[in-house]
């Protein structure tokens, strides 16, 4: 049984955390550099963005994983550090600085940045913080360590679970940032997980690149894939079951705990889009296969006409098949159905791919509330597939005609 727990990113026995202002940031009320640590070294792994313009954390991080270990996590936000010429090398100095704070190994840290692109990152104010942030390290820090990592975020994002391994109880938390420059492409937004479950490293690299297809490679919210995308993954083996080194029920018990932590931080994101007031989920049934369930998923999800809609309350049902039949997916559109869902009620706006008669009234109603569904029905077989976004706003574009300046 999964249940869902206090604690964030320190829920998983032996994981302490903090985020602290350093200086990177102007705004002194703003946090701006965090810390995980694991009192053992741990299973790691993890998935990056699949743009091309990497930031130099990325870099750094993937070197450092290629024997699977880490113990540590640290994180700046205010700056990406990308398409910088001394990039790596500030990164490692990241590293090296955490390490030895922490007095882990410069080459088990994992490293992230996250903020403006193109401008140089400066290493004093890091240099100057790490020691009083390893020192604040707790393990009640997770919330610190949440805020460290926001930028356009407006809300803090983490979430823990507990389950069960062979009748051990085991732990599973996250910490999240993302609100803009957020599209499905492997892995999106800058995501932390830590485990206290006994995992090889290759099962925890298999488990979490599996549970991105089906999780953060489902959100969008403006169709940006970011520079500096990473979601990692570190698991102690401190919950002391016996450890997971092959396929069967130990595993499945910790890929539905990853999965339910993972798709718990995917629906915050989306809900916290730039200028978002909706969350939009796009529910796909009835697909002939998973692959053409997710084009469509996304493809709705990612339409700026429909996102639009959503933000007038406007049940412009003609704009879910336009995506649809763009997708790229092999679908009848005469079978297609469509409705809207939301907290005061579900309402059909098409049926057979054709309109339907429906209460604007009514329509109005159910997409004036904060999370609305939009549940599409396909009739061509049994596979299915859930993608998360927002509404589009003018709010978003406010926030990003100026984030530079």
């Amino acid at each position: 049984m999964i249940e869902h727990i206090q604690g964030g990113v320190c829920a998983p026995k032996g994981f302490t955390a903090g985020g602290i202002h350093c200086g990177i940031r102007k705004n002194r009320s703003k946090r701006d550099l965090s810390m995980i640590l694991s009192e053992v070294p741990a299973s790691a792994a993890a998935v990056y963005t699949r743009n091309l313009v990497k930031g130099a954390p990325i870099y750094v991080t993937q070197r450092n994983l290629q024997n699977g270990v880490a113990q540590a996590v640290v994180c700046n936000s205010g700056n990406a550090n990308t398409c910088n010429a001394d990039g790596e090398d500030v990164a490692w100095q990241m590293c090296r600085l955490a390490g030895d704070a922490l007095g882990v190994k410069p080459e088990d840290v994992i490293v992230a940045s996250t903020g403006v692109i193109g401008q140089p990152l400066p290493i004093a104010p890091i240099a100057q913080g790490v020691v009083p942030l390893a020192a604040s390290l707790t393990a009640t820090g997770s919330p610190q360590a949440a805020e460290g990592i926001m930028t356009t975020d407006t809300h803090l994002k983490e979430v823990a679970v507990s389950f069960q391994v062979d009748g051990v109880t085991c732990h599973l938390g996250g910490i999240a940032k993302g609100s803009g420059m957020i599209h499905p492409n492997l892995a999106t937004m800058l995501v932390f997980l830590t485990c206290d479950a006994a995992i090889s490293a290759p099962m925890l690299r298999k488990a979490l690149s599996e549970d991105v297809q089906d999780t953060f490679n489902m959100v969008s919210v403006d169709g940006d894939t970011s520079t500096n995308d990473m979601v990692s993954i570190m698991a102690n083996g401190m919950a002391g079951n016996a450890p997971i080194a092959s396929e069967g029920n130990s595993y499945d018990a910790f890929r539905a705990a990853l999965n339910e932590v993972t798709s718990t931080l995917c629906r915050m994101i989306a809900k916290d889009g730039e200028g978002a007031s909706h969350l939009l989920t796009c529910q796909v049934s009835g697909a002939k296969s998973t692959k053409d369930a997710k084009l469509c998923a996304k493809a709705v999800a990612c339409s700026s006409l429909l996102k639009a809609a959503i933000f007038g309350a406007d049940a412009n049902w003609g704009r879910v098949l336009c995506a649809l039949g763009y997708s790229g997916a092999e679908l009848d559109v005469h079978q297609v159905e469509v409705a809207f869902h939301s907290s005061e009620g579900t309402i059909v706006v098409c049926r057979n791919g054709a309109s339907v008669p429906f209460s604007e009234e009514d329509a109005k109603r159910v997409l004036l509330q904060d999370e609305i569904d939009v549940l599409i029905t396909l009739r061509d077989g049994d596979a299915s597939a859930t993608a998360w976004g927002c509404d589009l706003t003018y709010d978003y574009v406010k926030i990003n005609g100026d984030y530079r300046t």
